[in-house]
């Protein structure tokens, strides 16, 4: 028997929801289990990735992610990253929202201002400002950060038997900046929220929902559990 569906709330728009953390702090797996959270309870949603989520998004991530052996200045990868963006809200975040659904994001934002402003050494402000461009201004309504100690990420992912993206073959001492890069953001960005990832999944999952039910207790109160 199929859920009943729930009408979200008519007074706003649609929820933008993020899920972000280093390599190996279950951001994706969590994202799924919150999608299969809503699911069973009938709420409209969507889920995508990114970089990723339309034709050239995917075409870009292949580019950054899978060629392990290509090489490319900080400024292009930057760039590359927010031409997939651009395309993803356009495409993805902005017909969900308008259709009033809860669009879930495995990264948005968040992950470029880490990844090339800090740990790629490229600057907030500047880094900031390109992306405010490509998303036309266009903000997550929270972004869940799940932090983990990069040697525990590391070794999750060799249990789970996943090979290294370009990104990941960076090095520990890379992914150790990574972290504290998102540390720094979820202090200084209101709508974002550190999340411990450590233990088990229903654990983890337990800590994101009742974030949500805090945030948000007209979708994810407790009366929605």
């Amino acid at each position: 028997m199929s859920p009943e569906r729930k009408e979200l709330p008519s007074s706003r728009r649609g929820y933008f929801i993020v899920l972000e953390g280093g390599e190996g702090t279950g951001k994706s797996t969590q994202l799924r289990r919150l999608a299969a959270w809503l699911a069973e309870r009938g709420v409209p949603h969507c889920v995508a990735r990114e970089p990723g989520g339309t034709p050239v998004g995917e075409g870009i991530r292949d580019l950054l992610l899978e060629r392990k052996a290509l090489r490319m200045p900080a400024e292009t990868e930057l760039l590359l990253m927010l031409a997939a963006r651009a395309a993803f809200v356009r495409e993805v975040v902005e017909p969900a929202l308008d259709r009033g659904e809860v669009m879930l994001s495995d990264r948005f934002e968040t992950s470029t201002f880490v990844y090339q402003g800090i740990a790629r050494g490229l600057g907030l402000d500047r880094t900031r400002m390109l992306n405010r461009f490509a998303t036309g201004g266009l903000e997550p309504d929270i972004v869940l950060v799940l932090d983990l100690p990069v040697d525990e990420g590391i070794a999750r992912r060799r249990r789970e038997g996943r090979g290294e993206d370009r990104i990941e073959a960076e090095g520990s001492a890379f992914l150790e900046r990574v972290r504290d890069g998102y540390r720094e953001v979820a202090i200084s960005d209101p709508r974002a929220v550190l999340v411990d990832g450590a233990g088990e999944l229903d654990e983890v999952q337990g800590r994101i929902l009742e974030l949500l039910g805090r945030r948000f207790p007209e979708l994810f109160g407790a009366g929605e559990g």
